[in-house]
């Protein structure tokens, strides 16, 4: 479904592709999910890797988010990497690094290798994410290149939720649960690498780190936007980073197949709410995506995940909030004219709310438990969405056009310049003008002035051409020096 598009009204069904170019749409399409997956399908895993190696809470969370704090740097300073060495070769190594971090989690044999596989995953995709993207956009026909970003978008959150369904499922029922699914994903990744052959390798620019910059005119924008998108992975990564082990210890879930289906609950519901975007507004959006975040921060504040149905009531109340909160805060800034630096800025705060306040929760846990700090964290970011929200409405205020006034000041200001032209022209001297036969100067006195004109000279009606009726048309005024000698 993914690879040939969604729907029609807020997205992506029957996506016009440029002729010949609909293989490289799909293969960037199927890139953007074999990556996503591959990066979280430790997610499910973690309470495994930490019973077979003994490492804490922090270590736990902090193997969670390596890959976002490594993901940071690399989209910022090297998303025009594939304007300088092609698409395909940075493609290529985009996959190539991503086989390389699930080797290193089927090889495992302490947490180093973890570190290490989450870093090559983030590189992975956070080398790739931008030139797939930017393919998928170049492939479609110009006037369905909206479409398409969203289709993008949306490939992104589904390889999110088949990883952590697939590494459950995977892990629970079928044997070798530490190898097998990153097995499988190095055969989806073999099949990549074959696919993007068909990429072109042209090079297109220079290589220049794209920096975020805030335009002046746009920072209150951003920063609603900004708030917005960081709460939505704020609860996004709450679920992928300790849910799993809290399932296990407070509420006694042993199956890794419920533990994955919990976790992919969440980003599947994201998916599916993304395409209402461009039919709400990416105002309304936030709000509505706000509001759903609220009900699911405040049922895993409730329970810290130890309770498998309220706990599953919070993922899907967080999922449909992520993603309408989510593609919200991404469409309140597609219109800006320096959209480049601007959308680098706003993934920087994503992927910070992926990962920092999930290692806060590790460090939390050391002290007070796992389950008490996922709720105390939880409860902490619902008080943050009614600032947020009033952050999201005061853009709206600040950036009304001037035709949205409220209507007393509009009639208000209209009559004040009326009154202010009628006491300009009453307050001006007048000049009478009258009609004059030929050969005569006429001279008048209005308003203490002298005006001296020539006789008017005769000129046809337009409307009836030949007719006897006639307009005077405007007579040239004369120096005074030439009248006063008597011309």
């Amino acid at each position: 479904m993914v690879l040939k598009g969604i729907s029609d009204d807020g997205a992506p069904r029957g996506v016009r592709w440029a002729p010949g170019r609909a293989r490289e749409a799909r293969t960037a399409l199927y890139l953007l999910v074999v990556l996503t997956a591959g990066a979280y399908l430790p997610s499910p895993l973690y309470p495994l890797y930490q019973r077979e190696f003994g490492f804490s809470d922090l270590t736990m969370t902090l193997v969670y988010a390596m890959f976002a704090l490594v993901s940071v740097p690399v989209l910022v300073l090297f998303g025009s990497l594939s304007d300088a060495l092609g698409k395909r070769a940075v493609l290529r190594g985009g996959i190539a690094l991503a086989a390389v971090g699930s080797a290193c989690f089927a090889f495992a044999a302490d947490p180093g290798w973890l570190l290490v596989g989450r870093a090559a995953q983030g590189l992975a995709l956070g080398a790739c994410t931008g030139a797939a993207t930017a393919l998928i956009a170049e492939c479609a026909d110009r006037r369905d290149r909206g479409r398409a970003s969203v289709l993008a978008s949306i490939a992104f959150v589904l390889g999110t939720a088949a990883g952590p369904s697939a590494a459950g499922l995977l892990a629970q029922h079928a044997p070798a649960p530490r190898v097998l699914p990153y097995a499988l994903h190095a055969a989806l990744l073999a099949i990549a690498w074959h696919r993007v052959a068909a990429v072109p390798g042209a090079r297109s620019g220079r290589w220049r780190p794209e920096l975020p910059r805030i335009p002046r005119g746009s920072r209150l924008r951003f920063t609603a936007a900004a708030g917005t998108g960081f709460l939505a992975w704020t609860a996004a990564g709450l679920f992928l980073a300790v849910i799993p082990a809290a399932l296990g210890r407070a509420a006694g879930v042993d199956d890794l197949a419920v533990v994955g289906g919990v976790l992919a609950a969440v980003l599947l519901c994201s998916a599916l709410t993304q395409p209402l975007v461009p039919r709400l507004g990416a105002r309304r959006a936030q709000l509505a995506g706000l509001a759903g975040l609220a009900v699911g921060l405040a049922a895993l504040a409730f329970t810290g995940g130890g309770s498998v149905p309220v706990t599953l009531l919070a993922a899907v109340g967080t999922g449909l909030g992520h993603g309408l909160a989510y593609g919200g805060a991404s469409a309140a800034i597609a219109a800006d004219d320096r959209r480049g630096a601007v959308t680098s800025a706003l993934y920087l705060a994503f992927y910070l709310g992926a990962g920092v306040p999930a290692v806060a929760v590790g460090l939390l846990a050391g002290r007070f438990g796992l389950t008490t700090a996922t709720s105390w964290l939880s409860a902490a970011a619902v008080v943050l969405v009614p600032l947020v929200a009033l952050a999201v409405l005061r853009t709206a205020v600040v950036g009304r056009p001037p035709a949205t006034r409220p209507l007393v000041r509009t009639v208000l200001t209209e009559a004040r310049t009326v009154v202010d032209a009628r006491v300009r022209f009453l307050g001006a001297p007048r000049v009478e003008h009258r009609r004059v036969e030929h050969n005569r100067v006429e001279h008048r006195r209005i308003g203490h002035r002298r005006v001296d004109r020539a006789p008017a000279a005769p000129v046809p009606h337009r409307r009836h051409p030949g007719a006897a009726h006639v307009r005077t048309a405007p007579a040239p005024q004369r120096p005074r020096e030439d009248v006063a000698a008597g011309v």
